[in-house]
């Protein structure tokens, strides 16, 4: 993808189901264009165009055996959209930690004030 970094290749790459489910596949064992289309119920040309857009994003590499041409997945690309991702899940980890923590805080106060509401020799 010319003009666009990796990681926008990547995710660019990964929005799409069709594309994801190629890449469980491959996941589990490299496969050729006709066992990657048998489960889906798309045309072995629109997987062969998903293809090129995995493998232009690097998530995939081909190599050719006789006259088949193996699909492998290449964790690499993964990795770092993993990692990217991780990044945020620590901030939204941390920012809802101080959320229960705050939401914990207003609940005792308001217990406090129930029960002062409830016994007035509280307010004492």
């Amino acid at each position: 993808m010319a003009g666009t970094d990796q990681l926008s290749a990547v995710f660019s790459a990964l929005a799409d189901p069709t594309r994801r489910a190629i890449i469980a596949e491959l996941a589990e064992r490299d496969a050729t264009v006709t066992e990657l289309t048998a489960p889906l119920s798309i045309s072995m040309p629109a997987v062969s165009r998903h293809l090129k857009v995995l493998e232009r994003a690097a998530l995939i590499s081909r190599s050719r055996s006789g006259k088949w041409r193996a699909s492998h997945l290449e964790s690499a690309p993964l990795r770092e959209a993993a990692d990217w991702i991780e990044r945020y899940r620590r901030f939204w980890d941390s920012s809802l930690t101080r959320l229960d923590a705050h939401l914990a805080a207003v609940q005792a106060a308001g217990r406090a004030t129930d029960r002062m509401a409830d016994d007035p020799r509280e307010l004492e």
